[in-house]
């Protein structure tokens, strides 16, 4: 079995096991679900790494959470149990519950380090982005936004990608101020059906 395959398995499995723990209403230290979900020597190494990522919950394609950051700030085992379980109380939609469990598809979305565009404005940004590869950041002082690569499946072309981020982040431009940076994303999914809990 390949690093990679590995590697995919045991993030996916960290993260799913975290959303399972919360709700089951177990409280379990990130430590401790990493030993649980694998013993894999490598891995382990490669996700103590510092790592910036997303989790992104769905039922029936249907978005029922997304949280994540763009700058590896802890070791990415960490990242991806908080994230987990924030993404299940997104404050955008209603929580997570645990009849949503067997319907849930859980993504692990790991960064790539931002780049920063030398492109300026807006023209030029959304002339340089790539469609389906390019994450992107804007950022004016202490207002950020992003969108990640796999937002290009819904906003198909440059134009309306940059626009729907700037929407987001509240921007009725392009401030003169503005900047821009991209990034690619290793996306891995633990995908439904599985069994049903039982409500502690």
């Amino acid at each position: 079995m390949t690093f990679q395959t590995r590697w995919a398995a045991g993030i996916t499995a960290l993260a799913a096991a975290s959303v399972k723990s919360r709700l089951l209403s177990r409280f379990t230290t990130p430590e401790c679900l990493l030993d649980e979900t694998t013993s894999d020597e490598e891995v382990r190494r490669a996700l103590d790494a510092p790592g910036a990522g997303f989790v992104t919950l769905t039922k029936d394609g249907r978005l029922r959470g997304c949280i994540g950051n763009v700058t590896a700030i802890r070791p990415l085992y960490k990242t991806v149990v908080h994230h987990a379980r924030q993404a299940m109380t997104d404050p955008r939609m209603a929580p997570v519950t645990i009849d949503e469990w067997p319907h849930l598809a859980i993504e692990v979305s790991v960064l790539s380090q931002p780049e920063a565009m030398d492109a300026v404005g807006r023209a030029e940004v959304t002339a340089a982005l790539r469609p389906g590869i390019d994450g992107l950041i804007l950022r004016q002082g202490d207002r950020r936004a992003t969108f990640l690569p796999s937002v290009w499946k819904t906003l198909t072309t440059p134009d309306r990608f940059v626009a729907a981020l700037l929407a987001k982040g509240g921007w009725d431009d392009w401030p003169s101020d503005m900047t821009a940076a991209r990034y690619g994303t290793e996306s891995f999914t633990d995908h439904p059906p599985r069994p049903h809990l039982e409500a502690p």
